[in-house]
């Protein structure tokens, strides 16, 4: 019997027939994926709140324009008042998950503080809510060829602007997403 692939640490790039209006032409960076399921951030929508937003809701104040204008993302549709950062991995936070040597994802207010201060991860996003998909679910999204799935890169994560992330990340595996069609075939 095969061992399990599992696909921690790695994008899922949206397919044009996926019919979830909230997935279509996303870009999830898998955080956490088992045989109990899987859990993940879409990485390029962004939400309808500025981390000074966020900051302001915790009573955290920030100084700097560039930290508290930031954008927040649209981490997905589970829990929306729950605040994810995925940041490289660095400092020690009270609640953070290792993803991979150089990836953590961390939900406790300190590294909030940190960030407000000047003094968190050099690269971060934060993100409010988060994907999940319970036992096999998403290995049978991939079978119906919702998702194309290809490793994170650390540039598209932090230095892509989000609106180029789709191609960006599709490009990963040499597709040009201009070429996908709406449908799919299988043999």
């Amino acid at each position: 019997m095969r061992e399990p692939t599992f696909l921690s640490g790695h994008f899922l790039i949206a397919m044009p027939a996926l019919g979830d209006s909230q997935f279509a032409r996303s870009v999830t960076f898998l955080c956490q994926h088992g045989e109990e399921g899987a859990m993940g951030l879409l990485v390029n929508r962004v939400s309808d709140y500025c981390l000074g937003d966020v900051l302001a809701q915790m009573k955290l104040s920030c100084e700097d324009s560039g930290i508290s204008e930031a954008p927040v993302l649209f981490g997905g549709p589970v829990q929306p008042e729950r605040g994810f950062v995925l940041h490289e991995a660095s400092g020690d936070w009270d609640s953070s998950f290792r993803i991979s040597e150089r990836l953590a994802i961390t939900t406790s207010r300190d590294i909030l503080a940190a960030i407000a201060g000047g003094r968190g991860p050099r690269r971060a996003l934060v993100a409010l809510g988060y994907a999940g998909w319970s036992a096999g679910q998403l290995e049978q999204e991939v079978r119906d060829n919702s998702w194309l799935t290809v490793e994170a890169s650390e540039q598209i994560l932090f230095e892509t602007p989000l609106e180029q992330r789709w191609s960006a990340a599709a490009a990963l595996v040499g597709v040009d997403v201009a070429q996908l069609t709406g449908y799919a075939g299988h043999a």
